[in-house]
């Protein structure tokens, strides 16, 4: 396999979809993966353009048809997945995927890509910052959001798993940073 793939990953709320959004205006040849899940759509998104919403029987008829390159349960219910045919849409015209993921997809695409992948995780300042961010979003229930403060806790443990770590700290200079890495992996 000759394809390069660009994997960013961090915790809900930590920049990695600003990251992903700065590096595709900056770089033509990447593509974005839209990734497949389970949840329901929030009123901002559009099917097919920022994942694939699928119904939970639906999403695992594709599980068992084998057709995602990963997957994985994030929240209770809630399925996220890369699956192939996107990979092969991507690669019929002959551009580099770039993945915005959680961190263990970033990590199953980096075992899946190998070195032809360069994995990238951004890291919030502190968690007291993420809660903030993810506060000011407005998309977050209590509930949701002391979930995702959780599941943050946990993906932090595997920021050392990859290839390069970038602390959003102060967005110019992160998105910087994750520009000119990803120019030197090209």
């Amino acid at each position: 396999m000759n394809h390069k793939a660009i994997i960013v990953s961090a915790p809900s709320g930590a920049g990695k979809s600003t990251m992903v959004n700065n590096l595709r205006k900056a770089f033509p040849q990447l593509e974005f993966s839209v990734s497949a899940c389970s949840r329901p759509k929030r009123a901002c998104e559009v099917d097919g353009e920022d994942y694939f919403f699928l119904p939970i029987d639906e999403f695992k008829k594709k599980i068992s048809g084998n057709e995602f390159v990963e997957w994985e349960e994030v929240y209770p219910g809630s399925f996220y997945g890369t699956l192939k045919s996107e990979l092969n849409r991507i690669w019929s015209l002959n551009k580099i995927p770039i993945f915005d993921v959680d961190t263990v997809g970033g990590l199953n695409l980096k075992t899946y890509f190998g070195e032809k992948a360069l994995a990238i995780f951004i890291q919030p300042p502190s968690m007291k910052v993420l809660k903030e961010r993810l506060q000011n979003r407005g998309t977050e229930s209590d509930e949701s959001l002391k979930i995702r403060l959780e599941r943050a806790t946990y993906e932090l443990r595997f920021a050392g798993k990859f290839d390069q770590v970038v602390v959003n700290n102060d967005l110019e200079e992160a998105i910087a940073q994750v520009t000119k890495l990803v120019r030197n992996f090209l």
